[in-house]
């Protein structure tokens, strides 16, 4: 018998290569050629970073869930970029430029991870509340900082490198991401935190009898996802020259569904990394497909909706119930 999770990495393994299966047959063989892999593979860390914070909000249980993301990410980048030129100039010190951006994106993504995390601890706050709350603010703040204006970093060669130049092929962001990846992975399943995390998700009671401080790990799990925001806004910011409060407006949902679909439980206690990772070059791949086909922007974020809605539902119903012989 396979286990859960060996059954959900080998259908979301299947699932990635059926999809460039049908991209290759639909769309041509340009699909499939290095220039377009590399091209997706720097498009998933975005999406994929923000994923994985939303994996660790909901494994935390409680309706643990973090939609303030890509708001983040968007401040973290917009903060990044107005407080570095104060430190360097991009012309005469691109380098110091780029370490100064990268700093001070984490910075932001880590004290808005913390400001997540005690009004959830501490405010006694739903996380979807609390997040929505905040991701109102950190749009509200980022909006503010630019007028409502996209600002532009130019041409700064050690950011552009990193999101956009691949090194053996390899786009550098994706490999980043695939680090970052392992380092969660590694977290989750042999540091004591990851086996709380688990706990407090699946048996709240059981953690605080445990001696879990459930607080402290609530707000440890918000600020790695709030870290993680702001990797996401360097990457979104390295990527596309420039930042902007409204980038990635159906990130929130698309972050949700990579979460759901790579098996993470929305009431707690279970996620696995690859899984989210393997669910993330999928809908990363499909998303290709879609513009390959030139198939309408909002018919895709219908589709996303919908596969949410039935991902969703599938985890409520209970198959086995209708298969079972009738007595």
């Amino acid at each position: 018998m396979i286990p859960d999770f060996d059954r959900q990495s080998v259908f979301l393994g299947a699932l990635n290569v059926a999809l460039l299966t049908a991209g290759a047959l639909l769309a041509g063989a340009n699909f499939v050629d290095s220039y377009n892999l590399q091209s997706m593979a720097a498009q998933v860390p975005e999406l994929g970073l923000l994923a994985f914070g939303v994996m660790l909000a909901m494994t935390s249980g409680n309706g643990g869930i973090d939609l303030s993301g890509i708001a983040l990410a968007n401040l973290s980048g917009i903060g990044a970029l107005m407080l570095a030129r104060f430190i360097v100039a991009p012309d005469a010190a691109p380098e110091l430029f780029s370490w100064s951006f990268a700093a001070v994106a984490l910075l932001i993504g880590l004290i808005g991870g913390i400001a997540n995390g005690l009004v959830i601890a501490y405010g006694r706050l739903t996380p979807l509340i609390a997040t929505l709350g905040t991701q109102l603010l950190f749009t509200g703040l980022a909006v503010f900082l630019t007028n409502g204006s996209a600002l532009s970093l130019g041409y700064i060669p050690p950011l552009d490198d990193f999101g956009n130049s691949p090194v053996l092929g390899m786009p550098i962001c994706f490999a980043l991401f695939l680090v970052v990846a392992a380092l969660i992975a590694f977290v989750l399943r042999f540091m004591p935190f990851g086996v709380r995390l688990m706990l407090l998700g699946s048996n709240p009671k059981a953690a605080r009898y445990g001696g879990i401080a459930e607080r402290r790990m609530i707000v440890l799990t918000y600020t790695a996802s709030g870290v993680l925001s702001g990797i996401a806004g360097i990457v979104i910011a390295a990527r596309n020259a420039s930042v902007k409060w409204d980038y990635g407006g159906s990130y929130v949902l698309i972050a949700i569904l990579i979460a759901v679909m790579g098996g993470v439980k929305p009431e707690g206690g279970y996620g696995k990394v690859g899984c989210v990772l393997l669910a993330a070059t999928a809908l990363q791949i499909l998303s290709s497909l879609f513009n390959f086909l030139d198939i309408s922007n909002f018919f895709r974020d219908l589709a996303w909706g919908v596969l949410l809605l039935a991902l969703l539902a599938s985890a409520r119903f209970d198959f086995g119930y209708w298969l079972r012989p009738s007595r």
